[in-house]
């Protein structure tokens, strides 16, 4: 018997490194974090990692096409409802899949059961050719107040990454990446991404794809400092101030049975190309310079005074 060994073990993930496949066409699907809040774009709408990405695989491809169905506050049934019909119909060669944070956030989802809705739309996707990016959770442990979601979403990322492996399926785990344990890659709203976040997000896609945007650095060291840590009462007056702002009208809003997605439409519900579509230019609002983000453009340490940005509705 002849001894496998792990180079003879390629995942599709290396292999596909090794020798891209030319991406043609892009549909993003998903809810806040996709649709780009709160990355502004120089036209006063947001950017996002997924706009980022399309951006960088459009580079020098006149006739490459790109959609964003991607709306804020949309849960599964929606992202793998009318989002998904609309990609099978487009039929991409890529597509980033981020779904299942606004459903893991609610106590009573059963993320069993939401783990099936999920492979149950990949595999779709799958069975119809396309390459699929999923992206996982994110750790929210440095987050007060969030960090009693942890174990949820852990498990839910678990999931994802055992559906990855069933579907033969990328996927972005952003668990893993530690620049998005600094406050600088967030929003003052501790729940989205900010221009940093982004930035390192849509770096380490495009690595996974093939095509990096730079080193490594982007996405894995992106900062040439660590952050600044405020003593533990001036952190504490700021997450009050946060809960006050931020956490409360989110939690009123569900209450209510309300999002501050309804009655949007998405910001690119068609597969176009990128040439007069009014995305922003390559390296507008970039968060890195040199291979490092700009520090202090971040989500505010807490006890730092929030800096003035984007508010949900």
């Amino acid at each position: 018997m002849v001894a496998v060994t792990n180079l003879e073990m390629d995942s599709p993930q290396r292999n596909r490194a090794q020798d891209p496949p030319v991406v043609r066409s892009y549909v993003a699907i998903g809810d806040s974090l996709t649709e780009g809040l709160d990355d502004p774009g120089p036209d006063g709408g947001f950017r996002g990692f997924a706009d980022r990405v399309a951006e960088h695989l459009g580079e020098g491809s006149p006739q490459f096409r790109y959609a964003n169905l991607a709306v804020r506050g949309r849960r599964m049934r929606d992202i793998f409802g009318e989002q998904l019909e609309r990609t099978l119909e487009y039929s991409p060669d890529l597509v980033t899949v981020h779904a299942g944070g606004n459903d893991v956030l609610r106590p009573n989802t059963n993320l069993d059961a939401l783990r099936e809705e999920y492979e149950a739309g990949i595999r779709r996707l799958r069975d119809a050719g396309v390459r699929v990016v999923i992206l996982s959770g994110h750790d929210t442990g440095w987050i007060p107040v969030l960090r009693v979601y942890r174990g949820r979403i852990a498990v839910f990322s678990m999931h994802l990454r055992a559906i990855a492996e069933r579907t033969n399926s990328d996927i972005v785990d952003l668990w893993a990446l530690d620049a998005l344990n600094d406050p600088r890659a967030w929003s003052v709203d501790r729940l989205h991404f900010n221009s940093d976040g982004h930035g390192i997000v849509a770096a380490r896609i495009a690595e996974m794809l093939g095509v990096p945007m730079g080193g490594r650095e982007l996405w894995s060291d992106p900062w040439a400092s660590p952050p600044q840590r405020l003593p533990r009462v001036l952190r504490r007056r700021e997450t009050w101030r946060w809960a006050r702002q931020y956490l409360l009208p989110w939690i009123q809003r569900r209450a209510l049975g309300r999002s501050s997605g309804d009655g949007r439409l998405p910001k690119r519900p068609e597969l176009t190309t990128l040439n007069g579509s009014g995305l922003p230019a390559p390296g507008a609002c970039d968060p890195v310079t040199s291979g490092r983000a700009t520090p202090g453009r971040g989500a505010p340490i807490p006890g730092r005074e929030p800096e003035s940005g984007h508010r949900r509705e």
